[in-house]
C-alpha cells in the first residue's frame, strides 16, 4: 500500500513509515535545544545491561566536517549539514573502569564489539526518530566504516572504539520533503516464522523486482550487483573491517 495514502493509528507510526533519507538541507540551523533533545533521546535507547556501550561525537568543527565530507566518499552535503553525529561503538570505557577499580578484566573480544555495535546503532536510530518528530531530516553515512582507520585517526579513537555509524541532520528542503520514499519489500519476504527459510530464485526475484521499475529484472540486478556489491566501496568496506578487527584483537598493542 502507498504510504502517502495509508491511514495510520498514531503520529509515531506515521513518521516511521514516511521517514526517508535527506541529503539536501535548508539554511535553518538545528537549535541547541533541539540538539540536546536528539542526544538525550539517543541515550534513552535500549542498551545491554544499561552499559550504554557507545560514545557520541558531536562534530562542530567545520574543518572536520569538510574533511569527513571528503573521506566519506566525497559527499559535500555532509559538510553543509547543521548537525553531524558520529556514533562510536565503545568497548573501552567499561574495560578501563574495571582496570581503574583495581580489577584484572580480560581484554575486550569480538563478542564485546558486537554487543557495542548493537547498542550503538539502536541509539543512533533513536536519534533519527527523535529528529523526525521535530521535523528534522537525517541521513546515515555508511562510509564512516569504509575508511575506518582514517576516521579513527581523525576522531582520536582509542583501542576498542570504532565509528559504527555517522548521521547528518538538518531541515529538509521542499524537494526533499516531496521526494517519494522507496518502497520496502513485503513482510512475507522479510519475516520468517520460527526459523530461517531460504528463498528460491523465483521468490527472490518477486521480492526484488519492484525495485527494477521499468528495467528488465536481469538487467537491473546485474547493474545493481556491479554498482553496489562488487563496487570498490564494498570491497574497501570489507578490507577496512578486516583491518580493524585485527587491530581490535590486538588491543592496546595495535
Amino acid at each position: 500500500m502507498d504510504n502517502e495514502k495509508r491511514r495510520f493509528p498514531n503520529l509515531v507510526i506515521e513518521e516511521l513509515f514516511r521517514r526517508k533519507s535527506v541529503r539536501v538541507f535548508t539554511q535553518e540551523p538545528v537549535s541547541q535545544d533541539e540538539k540536546r533533545l536528539i542526544l538525550e533521546s539517543a541515550c534513552q535507547a535500549p542498551t545491554a545491561g544499561n552499559q550504554q556501550l557507545y560514545t557520541i561525537i558531536d562534530v562542530t568543527d567545520q574543518n572536520l566536517k569538510d574533511r569527513l565530507a571528503v573521506t566519506c566518499d566525497d559527499q559535500p552535503f555532509i559538510a553543509k549539514a547543521p548537525l553531524v553525529l558520529v556514533f562510536c561503538a565503545d568497548a573501552s570505557k567499561w574495560y578501563r573502569a574495571y582496570q581503574n577499580a583495581g580489577l584484572a578484566p580480560r581484554k575486550p573480544g569480538p563478542g564485546d564489539l558486537f554487543l557495542a555495535m548493537a547498542d550503538t546503532v539502536i541509539a543512533a536510530q533513536n536519534a533519527v526518530t527523535a529528529a523526525e518528530s521535530l521535523g528534522i531530516g537525517s541521513c546515515y553515512i555508511g562510509d564512516i566504516l569504509e575508511n575506518c582507520s582514517e576516521h579513527r585517526r581523525l576522531l582520536h579513537l582509542p583501542a576498542y572504539v570504532v565509528p559504527a555509524a555517522m548521521v547528518v541532520f538538518g531541515y529538509p528542503t521542499s524537494q526533499q520533503k516531496e521526494r517519494k520514499k522507496p518502497e520496502r519489500a513485503s513482510l512475507k519476504f522479510i519475516v520468517h516464522e520460527n526459523q530461517y527459510r531460504e528463498m528460491g530464485k523465483e521468490e527472490l526475484q518477486e521480492m526484488l523486482e519492484p525495485q527494477a521499475g521499468q528495467i528488465p529484472y536481469e538487467q537491473w540486478i546485474n547493474a545493481f550487483c556491479s554498482r553496489k556489491y562488487m563496487s570498490d566501496f564494498s570491497r574497501e568496506m570489507s578490507r577496512s573491517a578486516e583491518e580493524y578487527l585485527k587491530d581490535f584483537l590486538g588491543g592496546e598493542n595495535s
